[in-house]
């Protein structure tokens, strides 16, 4: 039997809602508990730990038997074919120094393929929505990526891994890459900088090092407005990466990555 999608949607945005309301609650707080994960850099804090319970807590009394995947380890095996991903703070680090920049993100999966996305920017009051095969928009209003055709001119947005050799590879990609675009922007977050390339904020936008959660509801709202999202080629230091960009831009800047090692 199909599952309706606008009921999923409605329910990832009202939690996203809640949680970016707890966050926006908790932006000014004294940071007492913040502790580190896989690098001194890697911050993880009390708040991503509530927004994440909140979410997931919601998730469980609406719809017990899906399956959940979740940043700070709330996971659980379902028996519906749908599985939520759930990012609970995208751009820690942002939050704790009350930069704007971080993000509530929740997908939805239906046999492993991501169907509905939901990313919430509480400091911009901006909600990012997709439904495979419906478009994407912001504020309930349809987005498109820039239009931008020659790389040359493309303002790109890119992130940084925690580990400091990888750190200091990506630094010396940089040096090919930087002059032979418009700029270089990093924000901090991979769902925003998805959803910056879905409305027209970045032209493209790469990072290696992401985990599943990071991408699942940005990559289907940049794909939805129509920009092109495909992964990089692999290599032994971050086999995952990810690109997207408006679509004249996308090969180009494939072929800049792998010239300059990105």
């Amino acid at each position: 039997m199909a599952i309706a999608l606008d009921p999923l949607l409605g329910l990832a945005q009202s939690l996203a809602a809640d949680a970016a309301a707890l966050l926006a609650e908790r932006l000014d707080e004294p940071r007492s508990e913040v502790r580190t994960k896989s690098s001194p850099t890697d911050m993880v804090s009390e708040v991503d730990h509530a927004s994440e319970r909140l979410i997931v807590d919601g998730i469980r009394r609406a719809r017990p038997d899906d399956g959940i995947l979740s940043e700070e380890g709330a996971s659980a095996e379902g028996s519906t074919g749908l599985r939520w991903v759930i990012d609970p703070l995208d751009g820690t680090t942002d939050f704790l120094y009350g930069h704007p920049g971080f993000a509530v993100s929740i997908a939805v999966e239906r046999e492993g393929r991501t169907v509905v996305g939901v990313v919430h920017d509480p400091v911009h009051e901006e909600v990012f929505t997709a439904i495979r095969g419906g478009g994407a928009a912001r504020n309930g209003a349809s987005i498109a990526p820039s239009g931008a055709t020659e790389l040359a001119s493309a303002l790109v947005a890119t992130g940084f891994a925690y580990e400091p050799e990888r750190r200091r590879a990506q630094a010396r990609a940089l040096t090919e890459i930087l002059p032979r675009v418009r700029d270089i922007r990093r924000m901090g977050a991979a769902a925003v900088d998805l959803c910056s390339v879905a409305c027209g904020r970045v032209d493209a936008y790469f990072e290696r090092g992401l985990n599943h959660w990071d991408l699942a509801a940005g990559a289907l709202i940049a794909e939805e407005a129509g920009a092109l999202v495909a992964r990089l080629e692999p290599n032994p230091a971050a086999p995952d990466g990810i690109v997207a960009a408006t679509p004249a831009v996308l090969e180009p800047l494939r072929a800049l990555l792998a010239e300059a090692g990105a």
